[in-house]
């Protein structure tokens, strides 16, 4: 029986969230669910494939192509690049789509509900530098509380890296043996493998290992690979 469903993204913190889950509730009673929203950049879902695969854990891919629809955000929209700093109207960074996170544990609840499962696991984080609203725990704990009421049916979601810097949160997939997987995300904002280096996710990854005083995998694979 499936304990708990990971909304799994084929990124870092994600991951890292997958394997936190597997020791939580046991190999065997984890799954996952990956959404395919109509991102620019689709090696994240061939990653979370990998990484799923790697972690023999059951994996669904659902459709979603609204926020690709929507645009207005360099994640979705192709005539967007992304730019670094904070948009002037939103001060949030162009990265930024709206609403993404409250849908995806949306349909990741109504999968759940489907499948008797009682527990969701998502990797958001609000000490990420971007701040993202849809990250902040009071989004996560009203949203929790609209879908118990709005599906009757008693349901967690658990953040298991809500309050951690990226450091903290290497280190941590470090002890829940994770990092082999880690070398199989995709974090690069521009969609390139190897990870361009430069860009905002790029930096906050490199910064995160650093501190943590461990060698990205990612990194290495591509650093191993023959040129």
């Amino acid at each position: 029986m499936m304990n708990a469903l990971v909304v799994l993204s084929g990124g870092q913190d994600s991951t890292t969230c997958l394997y936190w889950a597997l020791n939580r509730f046991g190999a065997g009673h984890v799954a996952a669910v990956t959404f395919d929203y109509g991102q620019r950049h689709r090696i994240e879902l061939d990653c979370a494939v990998q990484v799923a695969t790697l972690a023999e854990v059951p994996h669904t891919l659902l459709p979603i192509d609204t926020f690709a629809a929507l645009g207005g955000n360099a994640l979705t929209d192709a005539r967007m690049a992304v730019r670094p700093g904070v948009d002037a109207r939103t001060c949030l960074p162009n990265t930024f789509v709206p609403g993404r996170n409250l849908i995806f544990l949306t349909f990741a609840a109504a999968l759940a509900y489907q499948w008797s499962i009682h527990h969701l696991v998502t990797g958001v984080a609000q000490t990420d530098y971007s701040g993202y609203p849809d990250c902040r725990q009071p989004a996560i704990q009203a949203l929790e509380q609209a879908i118990r009421l709005g599906m009757d049916y008693d349901l967690t979601i658990h953040t298991p890296l809500m309050f951690k810097t990226k450091a903290e949160t290497v280190r941590m997939a470090r002890e829940l043996g994770a990092l082999p997987a880690l070398a199989w995300t995709h974090t690069c904002y521009n969609g390139q493998q190897p990870p361009c280096g430069v860009c905002p996710a790029c930096d906050l990854r490199a910064k995160g290992f650093a501190e943590a005083g461990i060698p990205d995998p990612l990194v290495e694979r591509f650093r191993g690979s023959p040129a």
